[in-house]
C-alpha cells in the first residue's frame, strides 16, 4: 500500500514505521516542511521518497496528516482536494472539533476519519520515532457517521494492526475530555519547570536537590512548544475550564496549607490516592 505521511516526526514517522512492520510492502511518500526532517526520514526509513504535498497526496491511497493542528484544517481540506478516488484522509491531531467542523461541507468529507493515538513522548523529531509506539495505545475516532463505511473501516483495519485499542467519540466530548487528561498535564509541567527555572536564577544549587519527583512532573516540559502552543489555542475553550478547576483545587491546597490544617491535608491527599486504583486498572487492560 502506498501512504503519504505528511509530519515526519515522533507521531508521524512512529505511524510509518509501524505501518512497515505489521504491512508488508507499504511503501511510504515524506512530506515535510523541515528539509532536514525529511533528510533523516529518508536516512532512517520512515520514508521510502520525499515528495512535495500534492504529489504526494496525490500518489497515495492513505494519506496520514501528522502536523501541528493549526495547519491541519488547511492540510485536510487541501487533501480532499487531491486526492485519487477511493483513497483515504486521515489526521492525528490532538484536537478534533474544529477540524471536523471545518470540513463537514466539503464533499469528500467521507473520505476523512478524524483520528487521536493517545501515544507519544516527550521527544520530538524523525530521530524519536519508533515502530512500536502505537503499540497497546488506545486510538480515538470521532464521528465515524460522517466516513464511508470502507474508508473507516479501512482506518480501523489498520489500527488493529498497529495493536491499538480504538475508541469512538465525538468531536465535542474528545476535546473536552483530552484537555483535562492530557492538555492540562502538558500545561502543569511547563508551568512547574517555568517556576523552578525562575527561582534557579536567584539560587544555583537548585537542581541539585532534584530528585525523581522532579525529573516525572517536568517530563513533559520538554515537549515541542511548536506542536503544543496551537493545540491550547485551538481547544482554547476546554482548555480554559480545565485549568479552571485545576487552580481552585490549587487554591484550596494552598488555604490549607497556610492555616496548618493536617487533617484536611491528609484527607485530600488520601483521596486522591484513589488515582492509583484508576490507573492500576488502566494499565491491566493493556492502557
Amino acid at each position: 500500500m502506498k501512504i503519504c505521511v505528511v509530519g515526519l516526526g515522533l507521531i508521524g514517522g512512529s505511524f510509518s514505521l509501524g505501518l512497515k512492520k505489521v504491512i508488508p510492502g507499504t511503501w511510504t511518500i515524506g512530506v515535510d516542511v523541515n528539509p532536514q526532517n525529511a533528510g533523516k526520514a529518508l536516512e532512517l526509513g520512515i520514508a521510502d521518497e520525499i515528495a512535495g504535498f500534492e504529489e504526494g497526496v496525490s500518489k497515495a491511497r492513505l494519506v496520514i496528516l501528522a502536523t501541528p493542528v493549526d495547519v491541519l484544517i488547511g492540510q485536510i481540506k487541501r487533501s480532499l482536494d487531491l486526492i485519487p478516488e477511493g483513497s483515504v484522509v486521515m489526521d492525528l491531531g490532538s484536537t478534533k472539533e474544529k477540524l471536523c467542523k471545518a470540513v463537514k461541507d466539503h464533499p469528500n468529507r467521507s473520505r476523512y476519519v478524524a483520528a487521536h493515538p493517545i501515544a507519544g513522548t516527550e521527544n520530538s523529531g524523525p530521530e524519536a520515532a519508533f515502530p512500536g509506539l502505537m503499540k497497546n495505545k488506545i486510538m480515538i475516532l470521532c464521528e465515524k457517521e460522517h466516513s464511508d463505511t470502507e474508508a473507516f473501516s479501512m482506518v480501523e483495519d489498520i489500527c488493529r494492526k498497529l495493536e491499538m485499542r480504538i475508541s469512538y467519540m465525538d468531536s465535542a466530548s474528545h476535546d473536552r475530555h483530552i484537555a483535562y487528561v492530557s492538555h492540562l498535564s502538558h500545561i502543569s509541567s511547563f508551568a512547574l519547570g517555568s517556576t523552578v527555572l525562575d527561582k534557579e536564577r536567584d539560587e544555583k544549587s537548585i537542581f541539585d536537590m532534584a530528585g525523581s519527583g522532579f525529573s516525572s512532573t517536568v517530563r513533559l516540559a520538554k515537549s515541542s512548544a511548536s506542536m503544543w502552543a496551537p493545540i491550547f489555542t485551538q481547544n482554547k475553550e476546554n482548555v480554559l475550564n480545565a485549568l479552571d478547576d485545576y487552580i481552585n483545587k490549587l487554591q484550596y491546597f494552598r488555604e490549607i496549607i497556610a492555616r496548618d490544617d493536617e487533617a484536611k491535608s491528609k484527607e485530600l491527599m488520601t483521596k486522591t490516592n484513589e488515582i492509583r486504583r484508576v490507573l492500576l486498572g488502566i494499565e491491566r487492560n493493556g492502557g
